[in-house]
């Protein structure tokens, strides 16, 4: 095998990328994880559907979700196969899921599947690291994070809870996160579309970063802008961004280059699905996330104190995680033991965002 080539993968296997390298093809970590959300505005619609392909020691084996709101459903499993892609996005679990960077399929039951197309995609900007910035570089951290996709035009067919969904143009975004096996005490994660402006888009993710050198608590935050210019904040000595966070509001103020950006996030607790996490190691998933497919979210962009755009949607995305506070949600609902996810436990109205 040639020396760089073999010295290059060596690297990327502890899930670290070099500068202008392509996160979206899989490092061979203990878990690769993809997420797509589709944004309905004019139905009122989202969907939700994740694969984390996952390395334990009898092989690859895929955590699989597919979340629908306002039909609140939601369709679970642990898929004993899954393959991801060490050149590209193409990531499969048998028949149970399949997609690249342009279709998914998803096929979890007769009421749990989705098809679609992505068309006129807005990729993140070429720069020379994605959404977790200089840690993209560093080896051996638990968890890097990338929002490859955000926005362009979906069109397909869902089928849940015994509903048919067909949408046309919907707003669709994708990303990215992998790393070795283990999870913080508490992370925190958001993703918005559905504003005025449809081609604006608004993701951040959180929590403690660790490798064997320590643990630093950092938040990325990214905007794309009207007319297509991103705006990233999170580097912890340049562009800090700080958050305050519980299960229903997540408070985000960042400055950084001239720029300064506001998030305030709002959903009731009983809104929210509970979401699995994988064991890589045990071939199992737990209880992991507590996630809203819509809340509400203001957004606040400044450049120099002056107001270059500010946004709101009732149709976003909002997640507070950690084990335990995952598995207290599941028995506060009465969930069976042995569950390792929920729909939302009641249909109450987010608070708007008006």
């Amino acid at each position: 095998m040639d020396p760089p080539r073999s010295l290059h993968a060596a690297y990327r296997a502890t899930g670290a990328d070099l500068p202008y390298g392509n996160p979206l093809a899989a490092h061979g970590v203990a878990m690769e994880g993809y997420y797509w959300r589709v944004t309905d505005v004019a139905a009122g619609r989202v969907l939700a559907a994740l694969i984390g392909v996952n390395r334990g020691p009898r092989g690859h084996w895929a955590t699989l979700g597919l979340a629908a709101h306002p039909a609140g459903t939601l369709a679970l499993a642990a898929h004993p196969g899954a393959h991801a892609s060490r050149e590209r996005l193409e990531v499969r679990a048998g028949d149970a899921f399949r997609s690249d960077d342009r279709e998914l399929h998803v096929d979890l039951g007769p009421d749990a599947r989705l098809d679609l197309v992505i068309d006129d995609p807005l990729p993140w900007p070429r720069r020379s690291f994605g959404g977790s910035s200089i840690f993209h570089a560093v080896p051996g951290l638990n968890q890097y994070w990338h929002p490859w996709l955000l926005g362009g035009r979906a069109s397909g067919r869902a089928v849940v809870g015994g509903e048919e969904w067909e949408f046309t143009d919907a707003q669709v975004y994708g990303e990215k996160n992998w790393g070795r096996e283990g999870f913080p005490d508490s992370w925190w994660w958001g993703q918005a579309q559905g504003f005025a402006d449809d081609d604006a888009c608004v993701a951040f993710a959180g929590g403690q970063v660790t490798a064997g050198w320590g643990h630093v608590e950092v938040t990325a935050l990214a905007v794309r802008l009207p007319g297509g210019h991103v705006v990233r904040l999170g580097d912890p000595a340049t562009s800090p961004v700080r958050a305050r966070i519980s299960d229903t509001v997540w408070d985000l103020r960042g400055h950084g280059y001239g720029w300064s950006i506001a998030v305030r996030g709002e959903a009731p607790l009983g809104n929210a699905h509970v979401l699995p996490v994988p064991l890589p190691s045990e071939h199992r998933n737990t209880a992991g996330a507590i996630e809203h497919l819509a809340g509400s979210v203001r957004v606040v962009v400044r450049r120099a104190g002056r107001v270059v755009w500010r946004g709101v949607s009732a149709l976003a995305g909002l997640e507070h995680g950690g084990l335990a506070r995952a598995e207290a949600e599941l028995r506060r609902r009465g969930a069976p033991p042995g569950a390792v996810g929920a729909p939302p436990h009641h249909e109450a109205e987010a608070p708007s965002a008006e």
